[in-house]
């Protein structure tokens, strides 16, 4: 592990906030992915996949994907059940592991410089350790790798759910409870440390798709199957036997960036650095005043640790081509 290279702020485009990147239905395997995909400005821009976390969407990387287009070639889906993508049959690490996967070679754009956001951090892993042909390089921010301790996630009050018969339902309930503006606001408080950083553009959209959501009857099942399916795989991470996620992210060997922010409310503010540890070829940047979403908080920061990461990379490879 060593820390992040920061590109200058001076070279990257000028800040604007561009409306989400247009989007399409896909028929993958017999039910809908949908994608966002963002135009690359640059004549040798590499193709990249972003995965988004719990509850997210593919609108969460419009920003970071915007910045990123003169070097990248963005695409952006909506994980089964998520955002406009249809529901799926399974909602485990593993099943959304093989979506990536399956859309990354329906594609035909790969190898992919992959990013994964909480949830998609840890499907991101995966996917590196298991089909590393397929990854270019890495970037995670605040993966949600395991941790035990749920008293350090907010996520830990949705616990007793789990354990109630039609939990579903009475997710499903609360949400009809909730006016979309004051559930837009709750889930940015939750993920985000300082809300001015957020524009009133981004907020209003924010609320757009929590009406999305609500429309999905879908949606408080994929949401709560989802957490379950998480949990389960932390503890499985603990436990002897190949699925551990920590024992998966040994056997990554694409270059790696891991961000995280000391305000994460979501994460446990350990995961990140000891992802970065794990990791044998990776890059740490730990922010303070930052929350759960950085890409969205500070996003020319982050830019500047990717740009660092592919300026890097890119140098290794032409030393390497120029020594064969």
């Amino acid at each position: 592990m060593k820390p992040a290279t920061l590109w200058p702020d001076r070279l990257l485009p000028a800040h604007s906030v561009p409306p989400p990147w247009p989007g399409r239905a896909v028929r993958l395997d017999g039910t809908v992915t949908y994608v966002r995909e963002t135009p690359a400005t640059g004549p040798d821009a590499e193709p990249a996949l972003y995965v988004h976390g719990l509850g997210g969407s593919s609108q969460n990387w419009t920003d970071l994907a915007g910045l990123l287009a003169d070097r990248l070639d963005g695409q952006a889906i909506d994980l089964p059940g998520f955002g406009r993508s249809e529901p799926g049959r399974r909602y485990t690490l593993p099943a959304f592991a093989r979506r990536v996967v399956r859309w990354i070679e329906h594609s035909g754009r790969g190898p992919v410089h992959l990013f994964g956001n909480s949830l998609g951090g840890a499907i991101s892993v995966r996917v590196a350790a298991l089909r590393p042909d397929l990854i270019r390089t890495l970037t995670l921010v605040s993966p949600a790798l395991p941790f035990l301790d749920f008293r350090r996630s907010l996520q830990g009050r949705m616990l007793p759910l789990l354990a109630i018969p039609r939990g579903e339902r009475l997710a499903a309930w609360r949400l009809a409870q909730t006016a979309p503006e004051v559930m837009a606001q709750q889930v940015m408080a939750a993920c985000v440390a300082d809300l001015s950083r957020i524009c009133d553009q981004r907020r209003q959209e924010a609320v757009d798709e929590i009406l999305v959501r609500y429309q999905a009857e879908h949606y408080a099942a994929a949401y709560l199957r989802t957490f379950r399916g998480l949990v389960s795989s932390f503890v499985r991470s603990y436990l002897p036997g190949s699925g551990s996620l920590w024992r998966m992210a040994r056997t990554v060997r694409a270059p790696t960036l891991v961000v995280g922010g000391r305000q994460d409310r979501l994460v446990d503010v350990r995961v990140a650095p000891q992802t970065a540890r794990v990791i044998p070829d990776s890059r740490l940047l730990l922010l303070e005043g930052v929350g759960h979403v950085a890409q969205l908080e500070v996003l020319r920061l982050v830019a500047r640790a990717v740009v660092g990461l592919l300026t890097e990379t890119g140098e290794s490879a032409r030393r390497a081509d120029l020594a064969g």
